[in-house]
């Protein structure tokens, strides 16, 4: 996949590329109602601009990859929503499209195709559980459609994140493994800094990935959408298994279920100098998940080319 060599070479020389932050959160802002089990990815239709709109934010704040905003476009979610299957697929292959055609217009930076799990396509938060009513098996073959079209959509990587069980792993590294073409990294969803969501320690998985098929296809394994505090221990225990580390946190906040909304504060400079700790621990990739946004990865692209001057 094109631009792969330019994520490598920055992880070989040691200096850390920089993501995107939350592109729901960065819509929420600029005043769109994104309630309902589609997400952010119902704008792949109705409004389009606004996604490259958030993209190219993000791009001007310094982040090196955007992700496309397929998270939530799960094949089936969109079919039963009246979209035909050709729509649907064609509504999967916009969003790599539309973060290709913003990138192309700012003149730099990658585009990763955003594979989200099983939990998302579900809307009922079982991708902070790995809750799920499907195997490996059966996860794989939900996967699969998606993955194809996804491939072959001419995306620089595809990220697949927010992964919270240990046979969503398993079931997405078979994809991985099985598309020659492809580089992706693999992010999971954690319940504090030892374990995934579904309970499985970080330790186990990244340590069968390392003897996997998918090994040498994936650019880095990490975490995401798990709190920052938790971070240093998770990159740890991937850069000892030998994989480069990838690190996407939420802001910090905390959503409160019950009164169905964030608690806490945010501070996009603390974020900043965090993640030059994420990057003392082995992390390569660096950016940001839910309620971090723009000046967010201003933040960590300040700290870290703070870090990195003589």
């Amino acid at each position: 996949m094109r631009g792969v060599d330019r994520v490598a070479e920055a992880v070989a020389g040691g200096r850390p590329v920089v993501l995107d932050g939350g592109l729901a959160t960065r819509l929420e802002e600029y005043g769109y109602d994104l309630s309902g089990g589609l997400w952010s990815a119902r704008l792949l239709a109705e409004d389009p601009d606004a996604i490259r709109r958030v993209h190219r934010d993000h791009l001007e704040a310094g982040a090196e990859v955007v992700t496309a905003a397929g998270y939530q476009a799960g094949l089936p979610a969109l079919t039963a929503r009246g979209w035909s299957r050709a729509e649907a697929i064609g509504l999967v292959r916009r969003s790599v499209e539309l973060a290709r055609l913003e990138r192309d217009a700012f003149g730099s930076g990658l585009v990763a195709a955003g594979v989200g799990p099983y939990g998302a396509a579900r809307a009922d938060g079982s991708e902070y559980t790995g809750a799920y009513d499907l195997d490996e098996d059966g996860l794989y073959a939900w996967h699969r459609e998606r993955w194809r079209v996804l491939a072959d959509a001419g995306a620089d990587l595809v990220a697949c994140e927010t992964v919270p069980s240990a046979a969503e792993v398993r079931a997405l590294a078979r994809l991985v493994a099985e598309t020659p073409g492809v580089r992706a990294w693999l992010s999971l969803s954690c319940r504090d800094g030892v374990r995934a969501c579904d309970g499985t320690p970080l330790r186990e998985v990244v340590a069968e990935l390392a003897g996997s098929p998918a090994a040498p296809r994936l650019v880095a394994v990490g975490v995401n959408c798990t709190a920052p505090r938790f971070v240093p221990d998770l990159v740890r225990v991937v850069a000892a298994a030998g994989f480069p580390a990838v690190a996407y946190p939420n802001s910090g906040e905390v959503w409160d279920a019950v009164a169905r909304r964030w608690t806490g504060v945010s501070s996009p400079e603390e974020f900043g100098a965090a993640a030059v700790t994420w990057c003392r621990a082995g992390a390569v990739l660096v950016g940001g998940c839910c309620r971090t946004g723009p000046e967010h990865i201003r933040s960590v692209r300040a700290h870290l080319d703070a870090l990195a001057s003589p």
